[in-house]
């Protein structure tokens, strides 16, 4: 999950990390109530999206006076930066800024190790800097063990090449940067720029942070930081249903058990697709080891709730699970929603194979569903799924 920049600020702030003071702001009005409340002679008022080049953009202004942030703010809320909509801004305290640093921690999940990279050229575009001059960006591995301490701090530092004025500062921020991105189940925690203040201090002028979302149960305050608006109404419905489901732009729906054979059913029907019109799969659900008729009836809920989908494709493949514990799940999962009166209106592919495969086929046909039929194969399920989706486009 992807921050705003004034959620990752306040991450900062609770971890010790300097910052500058802040306040969001939904309106003008309130802009410029945040403006007073920070004080100070000049403010800057910033777009919250997550996207970069939001300057380049016309999302960052200078204001001299509340009455002045009230009117960026106008300007800014309801601009469209890289296809996301502006729709709060963050008013923090003006920063005389002397010099401007970049710093990231990540998982590097290439080299399967932590990432620390420092430059003393912040306030860049870094992968510009990582391909123009690639020796000013210092990269560190970080032992998942040991992390960042004072001493690979200091290495870290020595490497960017840091003044000596600065270091006792910046190892210091480092640290309790390496503390957020621990404390918080973190995948990224970038700022760019760190800067140095005319009184040479050090302050994270901006922040970028990435969560964990597997790691979600052990932070229920990270529930608040969730972008509700930006969600997926379909997403949303399956998260709170515990489903694994991803909107997808397509026209067949996908139902299979276990991530892997998901992954593969939706290229199989994208391939398949091609010879109908170039149909594509319509979303990613993996209903797991266990379909119950239950969840077998929620997955197709959310699934036909999507007015995209013109047919949906079964995927199964029995192991730990039957398949006619599957086949039955599926018959329950009419009634089910027939019951809720959200008849099942769309033609059904379905594919068992594995354990009890023959058994799962005859409870099917005996079932004799209306709209569903079987195929033995997945390439040819999955070429039925698309032929289907084609013809009820």
């Amino acid at each position: 999950m992807d921050l705003f920049e004034y959620q990752a600020r306040d991450l900062f702030e609770a971890h010790g990390v300097p910052v500058l003071k802040a306040a969001i702001a939904d309106t003008p009005e309130q802009a410029v109530e945040a403006a007073r409340s920070i004080g100070g002679a000049v403010v800057v008022v910033k777009a919250q999206v997550k996207a970069g080049g939001r300057g380049k953009a016309g999302g960052v202004k200078l204001a001299k006076s509340p009455e002045e942030a009230g009117d960026r703010a106008r300007d800014i809320l309801g601009l469209v930066i890289k296809d996301l909509p502006v729709n709060r801004v963050m008013i923090t305290e003006g920063a005389d800024i002397a010099e401007e640093y970049y710093f990231s921690v990540l998982l590097d999940r290439a080299n399967r190790t932590y990432l620390a990279m420092a430059s003393r050229e912040g306030g860049m575009e870094i992968e510009e800097l990582a391909v123009e001059r690639p020796e000013a960006l210092a990269k560190i591995q970080i032992d998942a063990i040991t992390g960042i301490d004072d001493a690979k701090a200091a290495e870290i530092v020595d490497a960017a090449g840091f003044a000596d004025d600065v270091k006792a500062q910046i190892i210091d921020v480092i640290k309790k940067l390496w503390t957020v991105f621990v404390s918080e189940d973190a995948t990224l925690v970038e700022v760019n720029p760190l800067v140095k203040t005319g009184a040479g201090e050090i302050v994270a002028l901006d922040g970028k942070v990435s969560l964990d979302e597997n790691a979600g149960f052990r932070h229920a305050d990270h529930e608040a930081l969730v972008d509700e608006a930006a969600a997926d109404p379909l997403e949303a419905r399956a998260k709170a249903k515990n489903l694994n489901y991803v909107k997808l732009d397509g026209e067949v729906g996908i139902i299979g058990n276990g991530a892997g054979l998901v992954m593969s059913t939706l290229d199989v029907v994208a391939y398949a697709g091609e010879n109908f019109g170039g149909t594509k799969p319509a979303n990613f659900l993996d209903i797991g080891g266990g379909a119950s008729a239950e969840v077998m009836a929620n997955g197709l809920e959310i699934i036909l709730s999507d007015p995209q989908v013109k047919s949906v494709f079964v995927n199964v493949f029995g192991g730990i699970t039957a398949c006619d514990a599957v086949a039955n799940g599926i018959v329950q999962a009419f009634a089910l929603l027939e019951g809720r009166g959200e008849a099942v209106s769309r033609p059904l592919v379905v594919r068992l194979d594995g354990n009890n495969a023959e058994l799962a086929r005859q409870i099917l046909t005996d079932a004799a569903l209306p709209g569903l039929e079987q195929v033995d194969t997945m390439d040819g399920a999955a070429s039925r799924a698309a032929e289907l989706a084609a013809q009820g486009a």
